[in-house]
């Protein structure tokens, strides 16, 4: 698996119960754009990929947030929701984390064991499936 770049994209949800969900998502790949993160907005369109990372933290966020820590395989390991002010425990077999706004996830299937996939557009570049 090849890395992403910033950029647009989609995220599709492989629930344990079935089905598929298909989100809008910002990949943030680079330094600056895993550290500013969802910093600054009151809300999200969708869920944002921050690769590599295995931990995160919401100090000066201004929402609750849902995070999902993934495998290397995108396999989630632990979704928890996040309100401002805290720092997450890093996970050790993380290597990717999906941000989201709070309760968002548990209406797309998002949950240990599921898997996802990335579609990356124009641009993001070069990880791809999951």
């Amino acid at each position: 698996m090849g890395r992403w770049r910033d950029g647009r994209g989609e995220l599709a949800v492989h629930g344990l119960r079935g089905g598929l969900v298909s989100v809008p998502l910002e990949i943030a790949a680079s330094y600056r754009t895993r550290t500013k993160g969802l910093l600054g907005r009151d809300a999200v369109d969708g869920a944002m990929l921050l690769s590599p990372a295995g931990s995160v933290h919401t100090f000066g966020m201004r929402m609750p947030i849902d995070v999902a820590y993934l495998d290397r395989d995108l396999t989630v390991i632990a979704v928890r929701t996040m309100r401002p002010g805290r720092l997450g425990l890093p996970r050790l077999r993380s290597r990717h984390v999906l941000e989201a706004a709070a309760g968002a996830m548990a209406g797309w299937g998002v949950e240990a064991g599921a898997r996802v996939r990335v579609e990356a557009g124009p641009g993001a570049g070069g990880a791809g499936a999951g």
